[in-house]
């Protein structure tokens, strides 16, 4: 995995490591095995994961933005 990727929920993380124990066992088929099928679940399984964050992290910095609103709303009160 890339230093760069996301943190996974459990289910990803299975999910994965069903993929990749499935090519490893592909893998023990021979060196002309096509693990490209696999590789691509992999991939969109990651790229779903970064797509969860960066929502996460949107939703994250909207509620921030929502209380220091409502804190400054406060203090004028």
């Amino acid at each position: 995995m890339i230093a760069n990727d996301p943190k996974f929920t459990a289910g990803e993380s299975a999910k994965i490591a069903w993929y990749i124990g499935r090519m490893a066992k592909r893998g023990i088929a021979g060196e002309n095995v096509h693990l490209g099928d696999l590789q691509k679940k992999v991939d969109r399984i990651i790229d779903g994961a970064r797509e969860r964050e960066a929502q996460q992290a949107a939703e994250q910095a909207e509620a921030e933005k929502a209380a220091r609103k409502a804190r400054a709303k406060n203090l004028r009160k």
